[in-house]
């Protein structure tokens, strides 16, 4: 088990790499086509920001699948399941339309069909939904149809989910990290904790999520010096839908051993794994709320389902008074809490504790979520470990040296008649009070 977790974490460092290096050049370059759309009324930054961020994390999607492809465990994956080859077409069509997007601003519904073209590429190349699991009755097959409508229609949801919170810096690459993080992890425990190879594609999946995004986050984060676009938020939204797809729809739950035993006895075993089987719903349920909060607010308002509005979540803690870089941190909290608590639950579903911890952390976000003016500051040992704008005692201490030289007059400088200062200006003494009118130019 050690070989593959060395593979995985090999994989995740080249990902990672590989978009955090591509980053710098593509912010050039999407500054050099001229890739900066105008502030608009919705936007929370003030300087137009280059966007195409999503070019750099199309490289680190083909470098981790490439790397993957050389490795001994990993490249079992590519021989044994045509998944990967799938998630690649259908990430580079929805790529590609995300980058002419970014530069060229197309309709919403003409993204709107790309991402379904995109979701039907995947299908007809195997990755789709054949069954499903449902409590009290077992595994439901799905005829092909079903399964192919049922696919897209996760794609397109995940899709605009990611895209519609990609509304502050750093959020959406944050929350996507967050949830394939903890996809990562279920994904892993159904493969060898259970065996099962055919979750072997969506482990490889997550593992390449996390390091677009982590490789992509130190530029993104406030202020952001380049953002992902429609080409980054559309991409990693059908990563994580494709990896989604491959678990959920693909993992055969009676491979488990889950209804063994009656009917009582089955609904006990599948009740904590049937939860994590839409873990991908759950981990983005925060977007997915957004999402149709949107959708009803503006259709209730008479607009457009696809209008822009400053209505999302997002928006509404800026509004209660949080700052750029707080908003983004509780919603990074409530993603991991749901995602991870999650998780926790279908491995020790018995284990109260976990239900503790859960209900105590959901009270802290509360608690966190009424106190907009209370600002945590970071402990005098761990300033060296965080970037520059969260070192407190560092800025109190420049904040006090500019407020000392504002304050504190200048020196008096002498009073000698005659002598220039320091820009050659004559200094002001009894005898230069007056300025001579011969050297002025005068007749006398």
């Amino acid at each position: 088990m050690g070989q593959p977790v060395r593979e995985y974490l090999l994989t995740l460092c080249v990902t990672v790499a590989v978009t955090y290096l591509l980053t710098g050049p593509v912010r050039k370059f999407a500054i050099a086509v001229g890739a900066m759309p105008e502030i608009r009324a919705r936007d929370v930054h003030r300087e137009p920001t280059p966007r195409l961020g999503g070019i750099a994390m199309f490289g680190g999607l083909c470098a981790g699948l490439l790397v993957a492809d050389h490795l001994q465990n990993l490249n079992g994956v590519f021989e044994l399941s045509n998944e990967p080859r799938a998630l690649l077409s259908g990430a580079a069509l929805i790529w590609l339309v995300g980058v002419l997007d970014d530069k060229f601003e197309l309709d919403a519904l003409i993204k709107l069909g790309a991402q379904m073209i995109s979701a039907g590429v995947m299908c007809m190349q195997g990755l789709t939904i054949l069954w499903i699991p449902v409590p009290w009755i077992g595994t439901v097959a799905l005829t092909p149809w079903q399964g192919n409508l049922l696919t897209v229609a996760l794609v397109v949801i995940t899709i605009n989910a990611v895209n519609f919170v990609d509304g502050l810096d750093g959020l959406a690459a944050g929350m996507v990290c967050i949830a394939a993080c903890a996809f990562f992890l279920y994904a892993y425990r159904i493969w060898f904790g259970y065996g099962i190879e055919a979750a072997a594609p969506a482990t490889l999946f997550a593992a390449i999520l996390m390091g677009m995004c982590l490789g992509f986050l130190p530029h993104n984060m406030h202020p952001a010096r380049i953002f992902m676009g429609d080409s980054g938020s559309m991409l990693i939204g059908l990563v994580l839908a494709a990896a989604a797809i491959s678990i959920s729809g693909q993992v055969d739950p009676d491979a488990m051993a889950l209804f063994a035993g009656g009917e009582r006895n089955a609904t006990k075993a599948m009740l904590p794994v049937f939860i994590p089987l839409i873990l991908p719903l759950t981990i983005i349920a925060i977007p997915m709320a957004d999402l149709v909060l949107a959708v009803v607010r503006r259709t209730w308002n008479g607009q457009s389902p696809f209008a822009a509005d400053r209505g999302h979540l997002h928006h509404r803690l800026l509004e209660l008074g949080h700052s750029h870089s707080r908003a983004v941190l509780i919603m990074y909290f409530w993603s991991g809490l749901i995602a991870f608590g999650v998780v926790a639950y279908s491995v020790h579903s018995t284990s109260m504790w976990i239900v503790l911890a859960i209900a105590a952390l959901s009270a802290l976000g509360l608690l966190l979520l009424l106190l907009p003016r209370f600002s945590p500051r970071t402990p005098s040992w761990a300033e060296r470990l965080v970037p520059p704008r969260y070192r407190h005692a560092e800025r109190a201490a420049e904040a006090a040296v500019r407020d000392a030289s504002a304050v504190e007059p200048e020196p008096a400088r002498p009073i000698v008649a005659g002598v220039s200062g320091v820009n050659g200006a004559t200094a002001v003494g009894p005898r230069s009070r007056f300025p001579d009118r011969r050297k002025a130019g005068s007749s006398r």
